[in-house]
């Protein structure tokens, strides 16, 4: 319990989570030194607000807000297309700073990771805090842009000091200071705890994170989940949450959408984009020797609304082909040519490997497993020639169409501005420089 904080000693694991301060709306400012400064809003290409700069979201622009809204709050914005090959590519040189200090690093999301300092001090000849302060120098410094960073002897506590003091912050928390900070950290706001369980929590009379971790053993066991109880420990000071080293190696669902403007009610063209979704949601799939056993498609409607159908396949699969004839067997039952659709989705699940181990009695399951080794030679030509060289015909629509037309079709200049024999389709792994060099 956290009624005797000094009980709890500094660090006995030292704990760092670091985040990217506005990410994406960040990186173009990097690259680019004539953004710096100015309010900078990613997303152009769905028509919201994606990221943006701290300078945008002091003018009062918010995560989602629409094009219009924003030139309205903040006529001197300045909105971009994202960029997502240049934010993997910078995500990657945050990673390998990082590195330098701890092999223990968990990419827990583009922008932020969890890294363990724990038995470092000696190595480094410096304090825990020391360590945080150099690394964040050197981030800020080659990367162009700032990060915040909590110091904690556990994930969840290191969570609650990076989000403390945003923008370029640095949040030590020790073992026997938790308290302070949980006592001002509204339960809702714990790293974890959804909106369902914060609403219980109110029920509760639990308003705040400290009155959640001076909750007893008992009471957290009684009323609530292992994850929540491993969150309590955390809370406690108790490191129980690993530092996950591993790359991701499977998946329990695959989800693909794409947005498209202008909105259209046009039959071919929404099914042909559903079609492309179903192949990129495939090509995932192979890629980690899975297939699924069940899909929901869904369309989403100009107003934000949604609807959709959820199928079960008698077989695991892989192809497109396959699921591709299935959505459309079913799409009447949720595209209504009346309505305007601005996106398309897929969600496979029920995953399991792709390889067949026995047959079935009509040789279906051979007919997939001919179609898979198929898909593989074709993941190899895509691989040579460029993402959907080779694609069905039920996406032709989609293909030779722009995703967006108008001023949400401009393209990244990392995609229109090419070094010396590249291609649209392959790029060498340098985010491109559109400042001055003085």
């Amino acid at each position: 319990m956290i009624e005797q904080p000094l009980t709890i000693r500094g660090f006995p694991r030292a704990i760092l989570h670091i985040d990217g301060d506005a990410f994406f709306a960040s990186c173009e400012q990097s690259r680019d030194i004539k953004l710096r400064g100015k309010p900078v809003i990613t997303g152009k290409e769905r028509g919201i607000a994606a990221s943006m700069s701290y300078e945008a979201k002091a003018m009062g622009v918010t995560r989602g807000m629409a094009l219009w809204q924003i030139r309205k709050v903040c006529p001197q914005a300045i909105i971009l297309p994202s960029d997502y090959e240049t934010y993997s590519l910078l995500s990657k040189r945050f990673y390998s700073i990082v590195r330098r200090w701890t092999p223990d690093v968990e990419e827990y999301g583009i922008d932020e990771c969890f890294a363990d300092l724990t038995g470092l001090r000696r190595s480094f000849g410096m304090s825990y805090e020391e360590m945080a302060v150099k690394l964040k120098a050197e981030l800020d410094k080659e990367l162009g842009f700032t990060f915040s960073i909590g110091l904690a002897p556990t994930k969840v506590v290191a969570k609650v000091g990076s989000k403390w003091m945003k923008p370029s912050g640095l949040t030590v928390i020790p073992g026997y200071d938790i308290h302070r900070y949980l006592a001002k950290l509204p339960a809702e706001k714990i790293w974890g705890i959804g909106p369902q369980t914060s609403e219980y929590l109110k029920k509760q009379g639990i308003l705040t994170a400290l009155q959640f971790a001076r909750k007893s053993e008992e009471w957290i066991h009684a009323h609530l989940t292992k994850p929540h109880f491993e969150i309590w420990q955390e809370l406690q000071g108790k490191s129980v949450m690993p530092i996950v080293l591993d790359e991701k190696t499977t998946y329990y669902s695959v989800q693909k959408v794409k947005t498209f403007s202008p909105s259209s009610h046009e039959k071919a063209f929404i099914f042909a984009q559903l079609s492309k979704n179903i192949e990129n949601a495939c090509i995932k799939l192979r890629r980690y020797h899975l297939a699924a056993g069940e899909a929901t498609f869904f369309l989403k409607l100009q107003d934000f609304k949604y609807g959709g159908i959820n199928v079960r396949f008698n077989h695991l699969t892989c192809v497109p082909s396959e699921i591709v004839k299935i959505a459309a067997e079913h799409f009447a039952e949720f595209f209504d040519p009346r309505y305007e659709y601005r996106s398309t989705g897929v969600v496979l699940s029920r995953l399991g490997s792709n390889e067949i181990k026995q047959m079935d009695l009509f040789g279906q399951l051979l007919e997939t497993e001919k179609a898979t080794k198929l898909y593989s030679v074709i993941d190899d030509i895509n691989a040579k020639f460029g993402k959907h060289a080779v694609y069905l015909a039920s996406s032709h629509k989609a293909k030779e169409t722009a995703q967006h037309e108008g001023d949400r079709g401009d393209i990244p200049k990392r995609k229109s501005d090419l070094f010396l024999g590249e291609t649209p389709r392959k790029r060498i792994g340098i985010p491109m420089f559109t400042g001055e060099i003085k």
